[in-house]
């Protein structure tokens, strides 16, 4: 009787003992199937060309670097400024950033000229759509593209994705941008105070809906805004082939209410894309592509233009090819 008690505990704890083996094998195959052992996640370095500071392509590459900071720990990726759409694509077809948002004109007109690198362009989704605004003073006598003759317009930076549509679009509207302009280089982030100085009558813009500036710029300042809706059959009948790539749209108006004051706004939008060559790997492109489509509505959130992504319509990057990697992702989601 006196080593009852004694058995009695020896038993327990085998028990005890095997009990939590048990749950450790339990426990380690969970953590096998949630998380495969051996299929570590993209790695190594990748440059991120942006666009101008306040922009949209600023801010979605931002957070696009956050979701993929928590998606792929092992990839360091750096942020650059660049003056829009050409220089972005610019500088992914000639190596010196591995992707990057660019305007799908722009990108039709890079690959036209045989540009350096043209050739190693491929896609990876297709996003938004920019729309082209034209700001104005909301006083301005300038109701129409053709009224800005003799104005002093500001056009984007030299080497971005709006200067390239601001110019076929005032060819559109029988408009020489060098001859019958006074055109002002002037970035986003500097158009607002230029046109509240009267520094400048009007500036063009491309961008998300709303573009921060934009919307600022309407709370301090009475604007209007512009419709070039009307010019689109004009701007397709140019030779260059990009403009193939306009398409009529309507800026809602809620986009800029103190602007619009409850009117839509008849205008262009053109699509953007996310870019990269065929030097970045088939492995970092899916998986970079899966963060792009998965971040959406946490993206959307922040950047109102992120939540149009749509996977059903991600896959027409046009002129672009798409890149092995994507193809790779659409494959693997394909119902």
């Amino acid at each position: 009787m006196p080593q009852a008690p004694f058995r009695t505990f020896r038993m327990t704890r085998r028990r005890a003992l095997t009990g939590s083996a048990a749950g450790l094998v339990v426990f380690g195959l969970l953590l096998w199937w949630l998380l495969p052992l051996g299929e570590e996640t993209p790695g190594g370095t990748a440059t991120f060309s942006t666009g101008t500071r306040n922009g949209v392509y600023v801010r979605y590459g931002n957070l696009l670097k956050e979701a993929l900071a928590h998606d792929l720990p092992r990839l360091d990726v750096t942020l650059d400024e660049s003056q829009g759409s050409w220089d972005n694509v610019t500088r992914v077809a000639t190596g010196k950033a591995d992707f990057t948002i660019a305007a799908a004109d722009a990108v039709a007109k890079y690959q036209d000229e045989g540009r350096p690198g043209a050739e190693r362009l491929r896609g990876c989704v297709r996003l938004y759509d920019d729309y082209m605004q034209l700001v104005v003073p909301r006083d301005s006598p300038v109701r129409k593209v053709a009224d800005l003759r003799g104005k002093k317009v500001a056009v984007g930076g030299a080497r971005s994705g709006v200067q390239l549509i601001a110019e076929k679009v005032l060819a559109a509207a029988d408009l020489d941008m060098h001859k019958d302009i006074q055109p002002v280089e002037l970035g986003i982030s500097d158009m607002a105070d230029a046109l509240t100085s009267g520094k400048i009558d009007a500036f063009f813009w491309s961008g998300g809906l709303p573009t921060t500036n934009v919307k600022e710029l309407s709370k301090k300042f009475p604007i209007r805004l512009v419709e070039m809706g009307s010019l689109l059959d004009r701007l397709r009948e140019q030779s260059d082939p990009s403009a193939r790539y306009y398409r009529a749209a309507v800026m809602p108006a809620d986009a800029y209410p103190r602007a619009q004051q409850g009117k839509t706004v008849n205008t262009l939008a053109v699509a953007n894309l996310l870019v990269t060559t065929d030097r970045t790997s088939p492995e970092l492109t899916e998986a970079v592509t899966r963060t792009v489509i998965d971040s959406r509505d946490g993206i959307g959130n922040q950047v109102h233009a992120a939540q149009l992504v749509d996977l059903r319509t991600a896959v027409y990057t046009d002129p672009l090819a798409l890149h092995e990697g994507a193809r790779r992702y659409y494959r693997s989601v394909k119902p």
